[in-house]
């Protein structure tokens, strides 16, 4: 019924959502539950995919496609990051109730994003063979790795698109919208999966061109949607101007949260390449592990999305009090869901792992159930985190954000260079938690810090410096 409105005679304008009055914990919990079902999906088709190929191809086939999935999120990350912090002058200026600054801002965003994206694409793709050798990659399963990167690598403008339009409705309060058009990414996935690979033989490139095509098609209708019922997202032909100074403050706003985890991921690369030399059944663990691991990630992250906008929102509003309420409230939420998921992956882990590889892989099980218990086990750490970091990105200090992810990723390098020679894969284990410490030795005074310049505002800003 959505995709028909989109281009039927079906021409509402919508009205972006106000979050800078009311009551804060049911609009947090309302914004946040679409944002979790959308990750959750975007997660669970990430399963699929990884079981699919793992059942249907084998374990060396579900090694290749996690052979790369430490380089894979520094260069989607850094997009996803970029895109993030474009859509947070939107929800400033939002909420400081300025249209035409917002019209414009949106436009100047999807400009940069159109040149930053095919320029990434272009430099991966030609990098990729050095990369996974880079990496140290396994050489029996580095051709079905290079295929599965290259690939993806290519997809890089269709993925940057979707995750660009879908953080801009988030700006704009609209969280459900980007959910629907995941869900059809989501299933035009899992059966071109099937079909590529089970009835064409494709091997893991099937796996990687499915997800291409799925984000392109993703991509297309969120921004028709945008497009035709948010008359913030059509800007005047005078607002479509290109300006140095609004291009510069969307660059400094987005470039350091697309830093800020590609720092996080360079510790991730270390940690992976040290895991890629114990062996492909340790790489298929890790690969599986990851992938599970994020799924139960996925609501931790969605509040602390939800929490951005919200956060950003007040701060062009100057309503300092509903930021500093609105973080004590995450906090405890993410609290509670921590206990919930540690608890269910300690008496689930094994099972959910038999789902990516044959019940006689038991070395692989049991790698994949060990890493997950121990990470969850940490998950309220995880959870300060993603509150404390979103937070003081929704208030336009990305620079501060960006300087925690260098401090996971000094954690990983040590576990990486130094733990695993020593400890082998039970190092391997602890390269995330001790990652999450370290950030939050720094994100706790980062915090602070914030919110003394918080109360110092006196009226409406665009960015802090």
């Amino acid at each position: 019924m959505l995709l028909l409105r989109v281009f039927s005679g079906y021409d509402r304008t919508m009205t972006a959502i106000q979050m800078t009055e009311g009551k804060i914990l049911p609009q947090i919990l309302k914004f946040t539950f679409p944002l979790m079902l959308g990750n959750i999906l975007q997660q669970t088709y990430s399963l699929i995919d990884a079981a699919i190929v793992g059942k249907m191809l084998g374990v060396n086939a579900l090694a290749a496609v996690g052979a790369s999935v430490s380089i894979v999120f520094l260069i989607l990350g850094f997009c996803q990051g970029c895109c993030c912090g474009f859509a947070i002058p939107v929800a400033q200026k939002l909420g400081a109730r300025d249209i035409p600054a917002v019209r414009r801002t949106i436009w100047a965003g999807l400009r940069i994003s159109l040149y930053l994206s095919i320029v990434i694409c272009i430099v991966t793709s030609l990098l990729c063979d050095e990369i996974l050798a880079m990496m140290k990659t396994p050489q029996q399963i580095f051709d079905d790795a290079y295929i599965y990167l290259l690939i993806t690598f290519i997809s890089i403008p269709f993925t940057f698109f979707y995750n660009l339009f879908s953080y801009l409705l988030r700006a704009l309060g609209d969280s459900r919208t980007p959910f629907y058009f995941l869900l059809l990414a989501t299933v035009i996935n899992i059966v071109l999966d099937i079909f590529f690979i089970g009835a064409l033989g494709t091997g893991v490139g099937g796996a990687a061109v499915a997800t291409l095509i799925a984000q392109a098609v993703s991509a297309f209708f969120c921004y028709a949607y945008m497009k035709k019922h948010y008359s913030e997202a059509n800007p005047l032909p005078e607002e479509k101007r290109f300006s140095w100074h609004l291009t510069g403050t969307l660059l400094w706003v987005g470039i350091p949260i697309g830093l800020q985890f590609s720092i996080t991921a360079i510790g991730s690369i270390v940690l992976q390449t040290a895991n890629n030399v114990l062996g492909p059944i340790y790489v298929a663990a890790y690969a599986a592990a990851a992938r599970i691991k994020m799924f139960f990630f996925s609501p931790l992250e969605s509040l602390g999305m939800a929490l951005a906008t919200f956060a950003g929102q007040n701060y062009g509003a100057v309503r300092k009090e509903r930021i500093s309420a609105g973080t004590r409230i995450s906090t405890a939420l993410v609290m509670v869901y921590s206990v919930v998921a540690f608890v269910i992956i300690y008496f689930g882990a094994a099972p959910v792992a038999r789902l990516f590889v044959s019940a006689d892989e038991v070395e692989v099980i049991a790698c994949t159930a060990k890493f997950l218990v121990i990470t969850t086990a940490f998950f309220p750490l995880l959870g300060l985190l993603c509150v404390l970091r979103y937070s003081i990105q929704g208030c336009g200090f990305t620079a501060l954000a960006m300087l925690a992810g260098v401090f996971e990723m000094v954690a990983r390098t040590v576990v990486g260079i130094f733990g695993v020679p020593e400890w082998g894969y039970t190092a391997v284990c602890f390269g995330d938690p001790m990652a999450w410490i370290a950030a939050n030795i720094f994100l706790i005074p980062a915090y602070m810090y914030v919110c003394s310049r918080l109360a110092k505002l006196k009226g409406p800003v665009l960015h802090a410096e």
